[in-house]
């Protein structure tokens, strides 16, 4: 069975802000665990695993929608805010998990959705049916133009235009995402009070945070101004979609991250201020704009506690990018916070995206979550990449994502990151599941099994648990400050201080030996051991083999 938590010394920051550089473990519940052999995991298999979450020495879980749901987009389609979809369980079982967690010292962060609902919501059906109900304003309707086309040009992330025309009501109502999914209505009072009762049920629960779903999609423009044409010049394409879908052709300046969201975000923050040790993280889908709406959104300590966005979530794995997404940030976001993650449930696999051969994804995993682990910022970590998962290549026919059967074979979707968790190498579905699994689980992903890592201090999980105990050991990689030393486009380097502590880290991301002559004024008082990193200091100069590391204190 899974292994305890190991004793390491903790740099926590005060309780109430405990969320600042924390480590966040995502969950996706549907492929986490399976108890009942339907083949869908469980919150009684999330409790089940839980000591082998607290093993990895992570500080939160965030758990990806549970809620009741028809399932359309796997619970990102919510039908009632306030109770646990019957394939995951109960309130009971969720009440079990939380205690259970917290018991472990694990905090629970779950994914509020509420830019939409799914059209099975008792508030959609009521809003359609007429066009004077009490809920008829609840959601976004629009007359057709004179010619019975849709308001204007706005696209679905999904594929199509944001707008479904409805016969009863004779409008148009507008998605962002499926037909299914309508866009809540939150220039309406009503409906923002009626989802903060529903964030305020959890919180009376016990949960300890809240991701907040595509966050800067809350309001649209009230003059349904049509979006104009993407300028790549001043508005570069973001991965808010994948290049194949018509929505990256549009300036979406007018059907998101509008003005009045920011009250909104004080209403919602004012309401977790009311209780003690609570947080929010906010996934905003921005392109170019993103840094900036993270700014927006996280400054002033009266909006969100922390944003996560995009911008490491591509393929590029290189010392530029890594430093300018980092620099751009700080340089934005003054007194704000960023949670920086490499996968989630929505992008490839990041062991798949950055290895140039399947023969280094092991040492890629590894320097991956070293160089993560050691970023100013929250970090959040995807189930199974502590194991090294690639992405798993589906056929069509195994498909579960409307996303990507709507962009097939263009865009394969996002199943190939939602494949089942996988426990142990010799039991059926490598210990999933005792039924047919929801998505099937991949050859190569049973040959990495946790049980099989478990018994080698090599695996890749081995190097995931050491680098985040080294992380908790210094308090300067909790939250303090970070800063950049020049080097080659190859070689990535920094300083972490807090206090008295200064820590120097050096990566190499290139696939071949690389040195760095340190500036006369730095001077390495000690070598110490970063886990997976042999770089050496030689007179002043550090050499770093490929893919390779360097950790010193100044």
């Amino acid at each position: 069975m899974a292994s305890k938590r190991p004793s390491q010394p903790q740099a926590k920051a005060t309780s109430g802000e405990w969320w600042r550089g924390a480590v966040i473990y995502q969950v996706y519940p549907r492929s986490f665990q399976d108890t009942d052999g339907d083949g869908i995991g469980d919150l009684k298999g999330i409790t089940e695993r839980l000591p082998y979450i607290a093993s990895l020495g992570v500080d939160a879980i965030w758990l990806s929608p549970f809620f009741t749901s028809p399932m359309a987009d796997m619970g990102y389609d919510v039908s009632d805010y306030c109770n646990v979809d019957p394939m995951f369980g109960s309130l009971a079982d969720f009440d079990e998990m939380l205690a259970a967690a917290h018991k472990l010292g694990l905090k629970i962060i779950i994914d509020q959705v509420i830019s939409h609902t799914s059209d099975q919501h008792p508030w959609f059906k009521e809003s359609r049916s007429s066009r004077n109900n009490d809920k008829a304003d609840w959601y976004v309707w629009a007359a057709p133009k004179p010619d019975g086309n849709a308001p204007n040009n706005w696209l679905s992330v999904f594929g199509g235009p944001a707008w479904e025309w409805d016969g009863v009501r004779k409008q148009y109502y507008m998605h962002n995402f499926l037909a299914s999914q309508p866009d809540l209505n939150f220039h309406n009072p009503q409906v923002q009070a009626a989802l903060l009762d529903s964030v305020k049920f959890w919180l009376d629960r016990g949960v300890d945070g809240f991701r907040l779903d595509t966050v800067n999609y809350y309001f649209h423009d009230k003059e349904l101004r049509d979006n104009p044409p993407q300028l790549r010049d001043d508005d570069a394409p973001g991965l808010d979609a994948p290049d194949v879908n018509p929505y990256g052709m549009q300036h979406h300046l007018y059907d998101k991250t509008q003005p009045e969201n920011i009250g909104f975000l004080k209403r919602f923050r004012a309401l977790l201020d009311s209780y003690e040790g609570r947080t929010t993280v906010g996934e905003v889908g921005d392109g170019a704009r993103s840094l900036k709406t993270t700014a927006e959104y996280t400054s002033g300590g009266d909006k969100l506690h922390m944003c996560y966005t995009f911008d490491l979530l591509g393929p590029l794995f290189t010392p530029t990018h890594i430093r300018s997404c980092v620099t751009a940030f700080q340089k934005m976001v003054t007194d704000g916070w960023v949670c920086w993650a490499f996968s989630n449930h929505d992008v490839v696999r990041h062991v798949s995206r950055f290895i140039e051969g399947e023969e280094e994804r092991e040492e890629v995993a590894k320097l991956a979550v070293t160089v993560l682990a050691t970023l100013r910022g929250s970090i959040c970590l995807y189930q199974g990449e502590e194991l090294g998962l690639p992405e798993a290549d589906l056929a069509f026919e195994d498909l579960r994502d409307p996303y990507g059967i709507r962009f097939w074979p263009a865009f394969k979707g996002r199943d190939g990151c939602r494949t089942p968790m996988v426990w142990s190498e010799g039991l059926d579905h490598a210990g999933f599941t005792t039924g047919k699994p929801w998505l099937p689980v991949q050859p190569l992903h049973r040959a990495l099994s946790v049980d099989g890592q478990e018994a080698s201090g090599q695996s890749v999980l081995a190097h995931y648990r050491a680098v985040l105990a080294f992380r908790a050991g210094h308090a300067c990689l909790r939250d303090g400050d970070m800063t950049f030393i020049d080097t080659n486009e190859d070689v990535l380097a920094f300083i972490r201080q807090k206090g008295e502590e200064r820590l120097l880290f050096v990566f190499n991301l290139r696939r071949g030996p690389q040195s760095l002559d340190l500036p006369t004024h730095l001077v390495v008082k000690e070598q110490l051991e970063l886990p997976g990193c042999k770089g050496a200091l030689d007179d002043g100069t550090i050499r770093l083999e490929a893919l390779d590391g360097f950790c010193g204190r100044l």
